[in-house]
């Protein structure tokens, strides 16, 4: 098997799910892949993107399989948000009124941490993942981040955190409008799937969003995060 295909056991193990109801997926072409002599293969990125999506419509229990799947020896025993979120790359409040501003704005508070090497190339390319699907929740919250990982354009891995006054339209369910903003910025796919799974399971907590939308200032907004964050590895 060629390192650059998963195989139907490897694409099991990615997943952390039964090689049985992997197969069932596929062969109703709910998972995508190719059949090559008779045996399935799919394409990482393929399969990155696939799972991206489908995230969204996770239980906490599935978003805690993925997670465990994807952990990395850097984020073993830590969570990816306590790793890669720190007080510098929050701001609250965000002034931007527009997605553009935001995006622009997002990452000037993500260069903070001297780990931006071509802000351009960045921007470009969450804004092609944006013009795909907006990142953008119906509670508010929106994910930008870049379709594919963008190795040569950071020095590592990071989470960047802003809330705007008011909200803005980002691309939402429903037209609705969005006021917080975790911009995810990793240099490989384990990472980056791994992050989206414990923002995702971060934003299922009960009250967790109601509280950040009311925290006064960007201190109390990492407090906050980093609070919750601990009661999900306690729990």
């Amino acid at each position: 098997m060629s390192r650059d295909w998963y195989s139907l056991d490897e694409l099991a193990r990615h997943l952390g799910r039964d090689r049985r109801e992997i197969e069932k997926l596929v062969n109703r072409g709910r998972i995508p892949g190719r059949k090559v002599a008779g045996d399935w293969q799919f394409h990482p990125t393929e399969i990155t993107h696939w799972l991206e999506q489908e995230m969204r419509e996770y239980t906490d229990r599935e978003l805690a399989i993925i997670e465990q799947s994807h952990r990395t020896v850097e984020h073993a025993t830590a969570s990816p948000i306590a790793v890669l979120l720190s007080r510098e790359t929050i701001q609250v409040p965000l002034e931007a009124r527009t997605k553009r501003s935001v995006l622009e704005s997002m990452l000037e508070v993500a260069g903070r941490t001297w780990q931006i090497w071509q802000p351009a190339v960045l921007l470009a390319a969450i804004q092609e993942r944006e013009s795909v699907l907006s990142t953008a929740f119906d509670m508010g919250v929106a994910i930008p981040h870049p379709r594919n990982p963008v190795p040569d354009a950071l020095g590592q891995s990071l989470i960047a955190m802003g809330r705007t006054p008011s909200g803005i339209p980002f691309g939402a369910p429903n037209r609705g409008l969005t006021d917080i903003f975790f911009l995810v910025l990793c240099r490989d796919s384990r990472t980056h799937l791994h992050v989206l799974a414990r923002l995702g399971r971060l934003l299922q907590k009960p009250g967790f969003v109601d509280e950040l939308r009311l925290a006064p200032d960007s201190d109390t907004s990492y407090d906050l995060i980093c609070r919750a964050d601990a009661e999900l590895t306690a729990g």
